[in-house]
């Protein structure tokens, strides 16, 4: 019988579980799920047959350790800051790991030893990044084999509510892990465009915004996520003189978020004694400057902040809670996350409404063998969530890596080392069984005329 781990039973994790316990029986699997929280880990395998919960604290390395030995393979949707620690067990106990996760340092470094032992670790497996890797890799070199020249490649993700909701001010739910929500600019950002590198710091993440055209959503404001120049080489796109990765939300939003950002609550650095105790409005007192003393609070914030305080950022932070008087009352050392806290109690899903995830590549390619035309194409992939049950977030997190599972335990896939999702015997079988499951890119071309200049990206949100 082959053996499954699961680390974590968060928001990404229901359709993972579900699919793998699904194919368990013919397969001759078992598939366990660890979580600190048991009753959670429980509350995924419901009661099947092949599977079991058990407590786990991935911050524990000895116990971490025992749990991946017992197993083939490991699933790690725990935090980026626990990744390290597991794919280094991994390797220690010769086990295959997969996540959704973003591959850092420590991941890279364990490639030689991976390979000595014959294992993948595999992390971008998930949504974006993910399937957003693997059908732009795809997409990239079926042009390449056709002769053509990419010259500009964008490359837009997001996970939201449907901009027709009513839900929230925002407009906006978690649905995946809220401590990635609340830190989504610790790192800033930098991209390529028209051959010049530009640098975005954290502070000025959510100011450097542009609008993307989705079909069938209408007009969404961009981001840039995180490090555009390294998947310029993952890509083969040296020559590009275009490249971005970015993230996308409903119009409006990252105005607001910029204020949270510049109020300076997404801090997890800085502890605050007895902050359990206090309200978030005295964590937003505490993040104004000594000098803003007498008046109202939400004023000293506007003044502080630059915007009306009538206008219509404010009143969407005061419905965010940021001004309440009651105790936040839950385990919290740092703003950030007493931030999280706040987050998830304010954007939760409601039951009635689904959540919607988008990936949209904009590409631009030139064809040398034929006269150097040129033409752009946008491939749009849309997928809705079912209210009050499965995300779309979940489903196309978990999708990809389930479907990863399978193909080791099958024997199928026979990679080593660090990967990333962008080899053709990874990417091929995982997108075409999400497209036999219905999760497909629409495409359309257009030509460019020869004299198209490339479109300028960038700019600031507005501020009332």
């Amino acid at each position: 019988m082959k053996r499954i781990l699961v680390l974590g039973a968060g928001y990404s994790s229901p359709f993972l579980v579900r699919y793998l316990l699904d194919h368990a029986q013919r397969s001759d699997w078992s598939v366990t799920v660890a979580d600190r929280d048991e009753q959670a880990a429980a509350r995924r395998v419901d009661g099947h047959p092949r599977g079991r919960a058990v407590r786990l604290d991935s911050s524990d390395a000895l116990a971490l350790g025992e749990q991946i030995a017992q197993h083939d393979v490991v699933v790690s949707l725990v935090p980026p800051r626990f990744q390290p620690l597991v794919a280094w067990a991994a390797v220690q106990h010769g086990r295959h790991m997969v996540t959704a996760s973003y591959r850092d340092q420590a991941m890279r470094d364990l490639d030689q030893a991976a390979r000595q032992k014959g294992i993948l670790l595999l992390p971008e497996v998930g949504l974006d990044p993910g399937i957003d890797l693997m059908s732009a890799m795809r997409l990239i070199r079926g042009v390449e084999q056709r002769g053509g020249i990419v010259e500009s490649f964008e490359s837009y993700g997001a996970g939201v509510l449907s901009p027709e909701s009513e839900a929230n001010p925002l407009r906006y739910a978690i649905t995946w892990n809220p401590r990635n929500v609340v830190m989504a600019a610790e790192f800033g950002a930098c991209y390529v465009e028209t051959g010049r590198i530009k640098i975005v710091p954290w502070h000025n993440v959510f100011r450097h915004t542009w609008p993307i055209e989705v079909p069938g959503l209408g007009t969404m404001e961009a981001y840039p996520n995180r490090d555009s120049l390294a998947y310029q080489e993952t890509f083969g796109l040296d020559h590009a003189h275009t490249v971005i990765r970015g993230t996308l939300r409903n119009q409006g939003f990252c105005e607001v978020w910029q204020q949270v950002v510049r109020l300076g609550l997404p801090n997890e650095n800085l502890h605050v004694p007895r902050l359990e105790q206090r309200s978030f409005r005295e964590l937003v007192e505490m993040c104004l400057p000594r000098a803003l003393t007498g008046t109202r609070l939400e004023s000293r914030v506007a003044n502080y902040l630059g915007i009306s305080a009538t206008g219509e950022i404010m009143r969407k932070l005061e419905w965010l809670g940021l001004f309440d008087d009651a105790p936040i009352a839950a385990p919290v050392r740092t703003p950030a996350e007493a931030l999280q806290v706040l987050l998830e109690r304010k954007l939760a899903l409601p039951d009635d409404e689904a959540d919607v995830v988008v990936i949209q590549h904009e590409m631009e390619t030139r064809w040398p063998d034929e006269g150097d035309r040129r033409e752009r194409t946008v491939a749009t992939f849309v997928h809705r969530g079912d209210p009050g049950g499965m995300t779309a977030m979940a489903r196309t997190v978990g999708f990809p890596a389930a479907v990863v599972v399978r193909l080791l335990l099958e024997g199928r896939l026979t990679a080593t080392g660090s990967q990333l999702p962008t080899i053709p015997e990874i990417y091929e079988p995982v997108l075409a069984e999400l497209e036999r499951e219905g999760l497909v890119f629409e495409e359309r071309t257009e030509p460019l005329e020869r004299n198209h200049q490339p479109h300028q990206v960038g700019g600031s949100s507005l501020i009332d």
